[in-house]
């Protein structure tokens, strides 16, 4: 994977501050059980006195978001035999910082490795992430599980408990896009497009670093990140970039524009540097702010800070509502959810503004929310805290009737990748827009692509009904198990056949019921009636499946001396078989009828030349037509059923009697109770040849 290297990003994504979560400090190895000389012992000694003072300078490097230097102070403190949890930590944060996620996993699992009493739940999550971006879901879903059982209150661990199935949500909501990488895309970053009127795309890059004079960012060793505008030409593509303006490039980091319709405002980020001066915060970093200034001809003047930006924590990438009433941004400020959330803020008549507002917990997790985009309706932003593919998604949220933004969707393929996509813009009307990303397809570290929007989300609220079909004595998950999904009113929603594994799952609506009903070779049927609620999330039905009892052991002697099979005998009668009953006015066979007809099954198997003829009864309520399609249908249903269980259907004949074969007093207008008349619902198994 490639790393970034554009500081609006690293900001933002890449921080790791004491503000995120606790880094205890491991003061000694995990000893071993051994006796040591005085010699070894002292040995050890010297090789902790001499770590922990290079894991001080490490830690140094790391504030200063010098990863590279750190990593190669970390591994050399390594190679001595310095191997603390707090090594491992620091090692994989440095790794998982420089989007490297192959190394980071290596040295997440070194830590885990020690007892997981020392592991914060920040670290089940970043390996999970790590592992979603070479794509062993899987294993991050394992990950996401212990998270959630050992911080029940982490958002993204209750994310992904409501949320299981999020694969597969993603799956069905990709395909709506069409994307391209643009030609104005470089060889290094080129990212955070932003519509300069309706004609041109203004963006971030740091190009300059393809020249021989540029200064370069000691972290990076690129250039430092400048404006560029681009003509938007055939088919989205960008052409023609060049330098957007001299007068808001300073010697460090400008990034992420927006604009006024007018295009005589613009809202954009840079290092807190004001009149050539840098500005620090308490650990001696030059953190981003969002500033504004006003067009003057191709000039820009008036160029100041917003009143809200802090010289202690970062502002950037802002986004204006479609009315320019309100500025959406991300933040790390005091008080919110995670490493970066986002927040909006009003823009008064006069000028003036309002105090953010964080934009909550339907938007914002404990992970990185950055990236906002606002059209009429949605939002759009980028998060590693909900359910992904890896590294940064593209989500959009619906704006609801009171003004806020409750849950938030991944918008899928091809936008999202394993990899970092963000910057997600769109025009509504034309449906064409731009996004950025990392991916490998790519020719730089970052690149600018176009996108075509060819169907809309549907933010019609959708859930999962899933589960594993498994045999209840081994323990085994069935192949071949059909399972189906019907509707609070019997109707048959969808079906499938389990596959090795087992699995089954539906995509069904939010606050409707269900039933699941699943039949396997062997097996008894099995019904599963569930609720789907927004609330609660994807539901989860494990199918654990029996096996019919026998009707006696193979070896039993003398097993039917007194019922020998003969032409005309009802077996539910002779052999003491229950009646197969049905609910009124159904025919589908309930799991209590299956085990009957699961004797009959078992019998026909032990009588191979037996032919049997299966004859279905209702009760007179009804009109007596329906009645008759009704016993017509049972009566195929119960056929189909027992072939279904291995029996050759030239030994099966089916028929339906409607009410003409009464076994009570119970005809039309004779007043009965409900035991009488389900005596009527009947079937009967009568031996036609031998």
């Amino acid at each position: 994977m490639k790393k970034i290297n554009h500081i609006a990003l690293f900001i933002f994504m890449l921080l790791f501050s004491a503000a995120s979560f606790a880094q205890e400090k491991t003061t000694g190895t995990q000893e071993k059980k051994i006796r040591e000389t005085p010699k070894q012992q002292k040995a050890r000694e010297k090789v902790m006195k001499e770590g922990m003072a290079k894991m001080d300078k490490a830690e140094l490097l790391t504030e200063k978001y010098n990863y590279d230097e750190a990593i190669k102070t970390y591994l050399k403190i390594e190679e001595k035999g310095f191997r603390t949890a707090s090594l491992y930590k620091k090692l994989g944060d440095a790794y998982y910082a420089n989007n490297d996620a192959g190394q980071a996993i290596r040295w997440y699992r070194e830590l885990f490795k020690l007892k997981k009493e020392v592991i914060e739940p920040e670290y089940y999550y970043r390996l999970a992430q790590s592992l979603k971006t070479v794509g062993k879901y899987d294993d991050a879903n394992k990950l996401l599980d212990e998270l959630h059982t050992i911080k029940s209150d982490d958002q993204r661990g209750d994310l992904f408990d409501k949320n299981r199935n999020y694969i597969n949500s993603i799956e069905s909501n990709s395909g709506r896009y069409k994307v391209k990488i643009t030609t104005a895309s470089s060889t290094v970053s080129d990212y955070g497009a932003a519509f300069y009127g309706t004609d041109k795309i203004v963006f971030t890059s740091n190009r300059d670093s393809l020249g021989v004079t540029a200064r370069k960012d000691r972290w990076t060793n690129k250039a430092f990140t400048a404006l560029y505008i681009a003509e938007i030409g055939p088919k989205g593509d960008l052409v023609r970039p060049q330098k957007f303006s001299s007068r808001v490039q300073t010697k460090l980091h400008e990034s992420t524009p927006v604009f006024t319709k007018d295009k005589q405002v613009m809202y954009f980020t840079k290092n807190n540097l004001n009149d050539g001066k840098l500005q620090k915060d308490d650990k001696d970093r030059i953190l981003l702010k969002i500033y504004r200034a006003e067009a003057d001809g191709d000039k820009w003047k008036n160029i100041k800070e917003l009143p809200f930006t802090s010289n202690s924590y970062n502002t950037a990438h802002p986004c204006l509502s479609p009315d320019e009433k309100t500025l959406f941004f991300a933040s790390d400020m005091p008080g919110g959810y995670g490493m970066s959330d986002i927040y909006s803020v009003s823009i008064n008549e006069d000028g003036t503004f309002g105090n953010p507002e964080n934009l909550g917990p339907g938007i914002n997790t404990e992970a990185r929310e950055t990236f906002p985009f606002v059209t009429e309706t949605k939002l759009y932003f980028a998060s590693d805290g909900h359910p992904g593919l890896g590294g940064l998604d593209v989500f959009v949220a619906e704006l609801q009737p009171n003004g806020t933004y409750v849950k938030a969707i991944n918008v899928g393929e091809p936008i999202n990748t394993h990899f970092d996509d963000f910057g997600f813009i769109i025009n509504e009307e034309s449906r064409m827009g731009y996004f950025t990303s990392n991916r490998t397809s790519g020719i730089g570290y970052d690149d600018v692509y176009s996108l075509t929007e060819y169907i809309a989300l549907d933010f019609t609220c959708r859930q999962f009904i899933s589960g594993i079909v498994s045999d209840k004595e081994t323990k085994k998950a069935i192949t071949g198990a059909k399972v189906a999904l019907y509707d609070a009113d019997e109707n048959l929603m969808e079906e499938m056949v389990t596959a090795e594994d087992g699995v089954y799952y539906f995509g069904v609506d939010c606050e409707k019921a269900y039933t699941v009903k699943i039949q396997a070779l062997d097996y008894l049927p099995k019904e599963l009636p569930t609720e789907v609620t927004e609330k609660e999330g994807d539901v989860v039905l494990p199918a654990v499946m029996e096996k019919p009892e026998k009707i006696v052991e193979p070896e039993a002697p003398n097993m039917y001396e007194n019922a020998a099979p003969v032409v005309g005998l009802d077996l539910a009668k002779k052999f003491r078989i229950e009646q197969i009953y049905f609910n009124t006015g159904r025919y589908n066979i309930r799991p209590d009828a299956a085990k009957q007809l699961d004797k009959i099954v078992i019998f026909m198997k032990e009588h191979p030349s037996i032919k049997i003829d299966i004859r279905s009864h209702t009760d007179s309520r009804g009109p007596e037509k329906q009645n008759q399609l009704l016993s017509e249908n049972r009566a195929r249903e119960i056929m189909a059923y027992i072939i279904r269980k291995g029996i050759d259907s030239k030994r099966l004949t089916a028929k339906g009697y409607g009410e003409s074969q009464l076994v009570n007093k119970c005809a039309d207008w004779v007043k009965c109770t409900e035991k009488e008349h389900q005596a009527n619902r009947r079937s009967e198994f009568i031996i036609t040849d031998m």
